[in-house]
């Protein structure tokens, strides 16, 4: 089998995060970039279905060379090798697009990604990518089995866990519970510095979204304590301030 991992290179959640040129770009000065979180659940789970030579692990990341830390990071964790394209990602269906255009006639059984990346939140880049290539996509998968060519996942949803059959080729978004992030080890780190890492230039892509401006969040208000044991107070605060009652 062959799987393919598609991987975000975003700012630890740590970061400062601050705009220039008047609110329209991100500044990346002294931000520490990690592989996101919910990418490496994906990495994880395909290294348990691939135990024992059952498959082969790709990774694949959009973007420019600063992110190869971060996709070495992946080859350290056991994937084979890994692809670069060459491009700053422009927005969820750019990359879309792009991770499409190169895995249309590569045949991969299982493209895993994170549900979402931990700076857009956007959840959207593994049901473009199966809408493009004409596959099934399952999100926010917490479960994933294998029976020969079927895949069964579990996925919460509100009430109760749906249960879900699917054929391969199949996109999955991996969420919590699927596996457990993993470690690498010093032999894994040092066979990644020798792991192939192709690096390929993006096919032109759709340009739909531009950035007009950046806002950070307004700042948290002050909080008010309230004993325990005066409901009173409590409920006048809740009726005369927060006005929701």
């Amino acid at each position: 089998m062959k799987f393919l991992v598609c991987i975000s290179n975003v700012p630890d959640t740590t970061s400062k995060i601050t705009f220039t040129d008047n609110n329209t770009l991100f500044n990346s000065a002294g931000v520490q970039y990690i592989l996101n979180p919910y990418d490496e659940l994906g990495i994880a789970r395909a290294l348990e279905l691939a135990e024992g030579g059952k498959a082969t692990i790709t990774v694949l990341h959009v973007g420019e060379i600063s992110a190869e830390p971060t996709i070495r990071k992946a080859l350290a964790l056991g994937a084979d090798d890994a692809v670069r394209i060459n491009s700053k990602p422009k927005d969820a269906f750019f990359v879309a697009s792009q991770i499409a255009a190169y895995a249309k006639d590569k045949k991969y059984d299982i493209l895993f990604f994170g549900r979402e990346s931990i700076d857009y939140n956007g959840a959207q880049v593994c049901s473009m990518v199966a809408e493009l290539l004409g596959i099934p996509s399952v999100s926010i998968a917490k479960k994933l089995a294998l029976e020969g060519s079927i895949a069964t996942l579990d996925r919460e949803i509100e009430g109760g866990i749906e249960i879900i059959q699917a054929n391969l080729p199949l996109a999955i978004s991996c969420s919590e519970g699927i596996s457990e992030p993993k470690i690498p080890n010093m032999r894994g780190i040092m066979s990644a510095r020798s792991k192939p890492l192709l690096v390929i230039e993006p096919i032109e892509g759709p340009d739909f979204t531009h950035v007009l401006r950046y806002e950070a969040p307004a700042q948290r208000g002050k909080v008010k304590l309230v004993e325990a044991g005066d409901a009173e107070k409590l409920i006048e605060l809740l009726h005369s301030q927060a006005k929701v009652i």
